[in-house]
Order: C-alpha cells, then sequence, then structure tokens
C-alpha cells in the first residue's frame, strides 16, 4: 500500500523548484557535462509536473519548452533547440505578445546558431514586432536585451 503522499501538492512543488534549478544551472558561466545533463533533465522533470497539475495552461507549456530551447542551444544542440522553440511557438499562439515574443526569440537562437543567417533574421524581427506590443515596461525590456545579445 502507497503511503500518504498528496501528489497534487508535490506536482506543484516539483514543477517550479526543477525549472528553477535548471535556470540555475543556465546562469553558470561554466558547468560540466554532468550539470549539462542535469540541466536538461530538471527541465523535463518541470514539463512532466506542469503536465500533471490540473492548472496547467498553455502558458506554462510555452515557458516549459521554451526553457528547454534555450537549453539545447547553450548545449549547442541546433536542431533540437529547433524543435523545441517550434514547440513553444505552438502553445504560445493566442497568448500575450510577451510569451509570442520569447517563442520567436527561441526560433531565432536556434537559426542563429545552426548557422541559419536569414531565418534567425525573420524569426528576430518577429520577435521585435511582439516586443513592440509588449505593455509591461520590464517585460518589453528583458525580450529586447535578450533579442540583443543575439546580435
Amino acid at each position: 500500500m502507497p503511503p500518504e503522499f498528496d501528489l497534487d501538492a508535490a506536482h506543484k512543488h516539483f514543477s517550479a523548484h526543477c525549472f528553477n534549478a535548471a535556470w540555475d544551472l543556465m546562469d553558470k558561466a561554466e558547468r560540466t557535462a554532468e550539470e549539462d545533463q542535469m540541466m536538461l533533465a530538471l527541465n523535463q522533470a518541470s514539463i512532466y509536473h506542469w503536465r500533471s497539475r490540473p492548472d496547467c495552461t498553455a502558458q506554462n507549456l510555452s515557458v516549459g519548452y521554451w526553457q528547454t530551447s534555450r537549453i539545447y542551444a547553450l548545449l549547442g544542440n541546433a536542431p533540437e533547440a529547433q524543435r523545441y522553440g517550434e514547440i513553444c511557438l505552438s502553445y504560445s499562439q493566442g497568448l500575450e505578445p510577451f510569451y509570442l515574443g520569447y517563442a520567436y526569440e527561441a526560433l531565432a537562437r536556434a537559426a542563429f546558431i545552426a548557422g541559419e543567417h536569414e531565418k534567425a533574421k525573420h524569426d528576430t524581427a518577429q520577435a521585435e514586432a511582439q516586443a513592440a506590443q509588449v505593455t509591461d515596461q520590464e517585460s518589453r525590456e528583458m525580450l529586447r536585451n535578450d533579442l540583443a545579445a543575439l546580435r
């Protein structure tokens, strides 16, 4: 017989905990190969826990898959960064411009590391058009700063 356990509370805790732990590894200037694998595993665990929550939304999945794309870009894996950027984009349709902008930022980053400069330029322009529609100044600047880092 399984022990008493609040599964919904666990999913709520680990969806955020794993996302934040992956982010901490993303922010490290230098990571070991083991940390790279842990970063990816944490991201996938976060998505699993989000998908297991009854309150999971397209916005949550947009952010989770954006993080997946960004991690693969950090690891230099352009095809996977592109694939997860496209998944992010699919969940971002109909969301606020901030999330759609970041979906295009993920695609631009993936194209950039793949050496597909015209596609990167196109996706960056799409992201910039979305950034212009973001009403919260701090969020708009965050997106614009990430886009500027691609140049």
